[in-house]
């Protein structure tokens, strides 16, 4: 089911700062900023030969991001993303093996245009997973 690692998300409290850090430091192909306001974030994508690294930052008052960078205001990973053939057949096996879908359960447009899940932490060892269909 699970297919290659698509990106790792990285909070961070200061977008402009983390994207010039990657692009003059790493001399990584840094994007620009794209709100989705679907999720309350903006995010920046870093471009690398296997995958990417996508930069959050919170999108307004009610940003799930804001009580991440609470518990870790220097920033931190907050997610690891996984592509997936078929991201309602990849759901249905995983609720049946016990996993939680996070929200609704039913998939939302991520930012790549694509259907996205998350998976709650607890049951993948503390780390929240987002399933990408491709």
């Amino acid at each position: 089911m699970i297919g290659r690692l698509n990106h790792v998300a990285i909070a961070v409290p200061d977008l402009q700062a983390a994207a010039d850090q990657y692009r003059n430091a790493l001399g990584a192909k840094v994007g620009d900023p794209q709100d989705e306001p679907d999720h309350g974030v903006t995010v920046i994508f870093i471009e690398l030969p296997n995958t990417k690294i996508e930069l959050l930052y919170p999108l307004g008052e009610d940003s799930p991001i804001n009580g991440f960078l609470e518990k870790n205001p220097s920033g931190g990973i907050h997610h690891m993303c996984f592509e997936v053939e078929d991201i309602i057949e990849a759901r249905d096996a995983l609720k049946a093996s016990g996993a939680r879908v996070l929200g609704s359960g039913e998939p939302k447009i991520g930012a790549h245009g694509k259907p996205v899940l998350f998976l709650h932490p607890k049951d993948f060892q503390g780390t929240l997973v987002e399933l990408e269909q491709v």
